[in-house]
């Protein structure tokens, strides 16, 4: 069963990876870096403040335990126990991979990328639900972030799918755990119904 979902993920990870540019592999780079993201986080930060105001510390510290977890989580815990190559390290197919920019460390599985984007998408979906229907957009800027490192040739799909998860569930425990620690500490909601 392993061996055929790894021939699976090879030969998705080969499809989609073939499809590269010049000018498409900058776009992929300038995607998949983080600074190009700060923008985003800055406005994310500018809206918690405005909403949550003097509470908004709870909201920033939960964040960035998210983001730790996460991180943590997939790359000091997963990648060395489960010590799958990445794709570029691969020795049956690494001579097809295309690397837009560099490499990496040598394991891969889970994506720490998609683990960040996914957790951190998930916890202010939840966050901002009740304040704008749009909220649901940030899935597809952690879809395309994720997407990303296949382009670039650093992940396999099932890297970057066990990735979102692990980062989906993170955002979802943390999201709870504040809501919960915020309601023992003020006697009210986080977020009122």
């Amino acid at each position: 069963m392993t061996n055929w979902l790894d021939k699976i993920d090879k030969e998705l990870f080969l499809y989609f990876n073939s499809f590269h540019t010049e000018t498409s592999d900058q776009i992929w780079i300038w995607i998949t870096n983080i600074p190009t993201w700060i923008p985003l986080y800055c406005l994310l930060v500018f809206f918690i403040i405005k909403v949550f105001k003097q509470n908004s510390w709870f909201v920033l510290a939960a964040i960035l335990l998210v983001i730790l977890a996460s991180d943590q989580f997939t790359s000091s815990f997963m990648k060395p126990f489960f010590g799958r190559l990445r794709p570029c390290y691969d020795q049956e197919i690494g001579k097809l991979v295309h690397v837009a920019d560099k490499c990496g460390g040598q394991y891969g599985f889970a994506s720490g990328h998609a683990a960040n984007s996914f957790g951190i998408a998930v916890f202010i979906f939840l966050l901002f639900k009740r304040y704008w229907h749009g909220t649901a957009l940030i899935f597809l800027w952690a879809a395309v972030v994720a997407f990303s490192r296949i382009m670039v040739g650093v992940h396999y799909p099932g890297d970057i799918l066990i990735g979102g998860l692990v980062g989906s569930f993170f955002g979802w425990l943390c999201f709870n755990l504040l809501s919960r620690i915020y309601y023992s500490i003020k006697h009210k909601p986080l977020i009122k119904s």
